[in-house]
């Protein structure tokens, strides 16, 4: 490929897809797939699983919150480049973990790599879409998540199948991690000038505290519970289950492929329903997807569980961002950083409870319902900051 026969927008499109791949795709989710080998050889019991997991969801939320400081705005590229970097090591060096208090510590740091690289590499790429009026191609970039999930489920499940052991799967997701950091190193365009276009700015007039924004921090935190305990252990449930075990090698796949045209096909949507209307309807899809995952037990229903929810769970937190950022105009920074926060609270709190239940009770059918209604409220209170901003237009 000849870098200089493309412009700068879409070589920043194609790089952010590849370290979305990289930090979310791998970095934050191969976890899930690798999940049942370590499960199975005894390293960790399901509840210690939800608690590794909950480390991970903390720092990223940690990590979110500190990357929406205007201290390191100035040289985004340059974190954005050291956090690519720690998130490829964190991922290897699982490889190497002993025991699970090792196994805290690697996926914490994951999850604060994760959240630099992806705020920063965000901002990089959506600067260089909009000097070029392509902001289209964000879907391009958002894409790499599901793109990730669904290779790097491939490679796992390949691994698997050759019966070669959990750590040696770790370092091989490390050396594909590794692979993509150069490959992003030589695609992203320079950057012209660093702004502090992260920082919210010195106006904190209640535009970031109104009531509608407060309803939908609350959504989005429900959101984030929500999803995250299906997508934490859907391959752990079906290797748990005989009748679902054939297809557990390709859930994750499903998912993943589901996940990259998501947020295009539900950016068209919003011409329709409007981003609220479209948030909300994304969020009772994926809760009939999780229902579905525990409440009819066939290949096909998990399948299709695992499509509704790779479809949703990324445009979601896309959709959802971007109505915070409209409904704070004089401190976009600092809703970002309430709805990171509360989604981030959710994650954390939803894979502990999870593997509590999974541990006692032998499956995931509580979690599960418990996560389709925290779905249904988010869609709820999304209802209600719809309602509140039609009737008071200026709310924002």
């Amino acid at each position: 490929m000849r870098r200089r026969s493309f412009s700068p927008a879409l070589l920043a499109a194609i790089a952010g897809m590849l370290a979305m791949a990289t930090v979310m795709g791998i970095g934050r989710f191969v976890y899930t797939p690798i999940l049942p080998s370590m499960i199975a050889s005894g390293t960790l019991d399901a509840s210690e699983a939800g608690l590794v997991a909950g480390f991970n969801y903390l720092g990223y939320l940690l990590g979110a919150l500190a990357a929406s400081a205007g201290f390191f705005a100035p040289r985004r590229r340059a974190w954005f480049f050291m956090a690519l970097a720690g998130s490829v090591a964190t991922t290897a060096a699982m490889a190497l973990a002993d025991d699970m208090a090792a196994m805290i510590v690697l996926r914490f740091l994951s999850g604060v790599a994760s959240a630099f690289s992806m705020i920063f590499i965000t901002a990089i790429v959506l600067s260089k879409l909009a000097a070029e009026r392509r902001e289209g191609l964000i879907a391009m970039h958002f894409g790499g998540v599901g793109a990730g999930i669904a290779g790097s489920a491939v490679v796992v499940s390949a691994m698997v199948a050759a019966e070669i052991p959990w750590r040696e799967i770790w370092f091989a997701s490390g050396l594909v991690s590794a692979l993509f950091f150069f490959l992003v190193a030589w695609l992203l365009p320079p950057t012209e000038r660093e702004t502090a276009s992260l920082r919210g700015g010195g106006n904190t007039e209640s535009s970031s505290v109104r009531l509608p924004l407060a309803l939908l921090i609350v959504s989005y935190g429900l959101f984030g519970f929500g999803y995250v305990i299906t997508a934490t252990f859907i391959n752990a449930m079906a290797k748990s289950q005989p009748e679902l075990a054939s297809v557990e090698p390709y859930v994750w796949i499903a998912l993943g492929l589901a996940g990259i045209p998501s947020v295009w096909f539900w950016n068209r949507v919003t011409a329709w329903l409007g981003v609220l209307g479209t948030y909300m309807l994304a969020c009772i899809a994926e809760a009939f997807g999780v229902a579905l995952s525990v409440t009819v037990l066939s290949p096909v229903a998990l399948m299709v569980s695992a499509v509704l929810l790779g479809g949703t769970f990324i445009a979601i937190t896309s959709l959802g961002l971007a109505r915070a950022r409209l409904m704070a105009p004089a401190n976009p920074a600092g809703a970002i950083a309430l709805m990171t926060a509360s989604f981030g609270l959710g994650q954390v709190i939803g894979p502990v409870i999870a593997g509590w239940l999974f541990e006692e009770l032998g499956n995931l059918v509580l979690a599960s319902w418990i996560a389709a209604a925290a779905l249904v409220a988010s869609a709820l209170f999304a209802l209600v900051v719809r309602y509140i901003l039609r009737a008071t237009p200026h709310a924002g």
